[in-house]
């Protein structure tokens, strides 16, 4: 059932990586909590108590917005395909934009993605396993090719602007660092 770590085994890593999918959690002290759902090639370990994650353009830009508030994230990883387990790790976590004097390498340790719009980093302090029993069986199917079709429809221009309109100020009307 449950356990809880200081850091990522290598039975962590190795799940992780098989991962298609992983659920990321934040909270400013006031307002909406957020749950996005990521998927793509965009996570990676550097370290057992640290992981990256790049993030594509959205309609939203809640993670950046509440991390500037409070650092708390949640990042969950759930089998829907073989052995029941969820896995959580919890952090602290900043976000890192074009611009800022780490973005460069850590961007890139991924694929390309049309649309980056930030990097986070998570510093984990605990990592939780739990059973995983209620939840289904599915298949994964393919990725999805929208990310980067889109954002190649926009171009830099296009994606620029949309950004500056959409991803400026949370849901909330907190700022999220997003260089202007």
């Amino acid at each position: 059932m449950g356990q809880q770590f200081e850091g990522l085994t290598a039975r962590h890593r190795a799940f992780i990586e098989s991962q298609h999918v992983f659920f990321v959690a934040t909270a400013a002290r006031e307002g909406r909590v957020n749950v996005s759902p990521k998927g793509l090639d965009s996570l990676r370990i550097l370290s057992d108590t640290r992981v990256v994650w790049l993030n594509g353009t959205g309609s939203g830009n809640e993670t950046a917005a509440h991390l500037l508030d409070t650092p708390r994230m949640t990042v969950m990883f759930c089998s829907f395909d073989r052995e029941p387990l969820i896995l959580r790790l919890y952090g602290a976590a900043r976000a890192v934009h074009a611009g800022d004097a780490d973005w460069d390498e850590l961007l890139g340790l991924f694929p390309p993605m049309k649309g980056s719009r930030n990097i986070f980093v998570l510093d984990i302090d605990l990592v939780q396993t739990s059973c995983g029993y209620g939840v289904p069986l599915m298949e994964f199917t393919a990725e999805r090719p929208l990310m980067d079709s889109w954002a190649e429809k926009k171009g830099p221009e296009g994606l620029h602007s949309y950004q500056q309109e959409k991803n400026r100020v949370s849901l909330d009307g907190l700022p999220t660092g997003l260089p202007a």
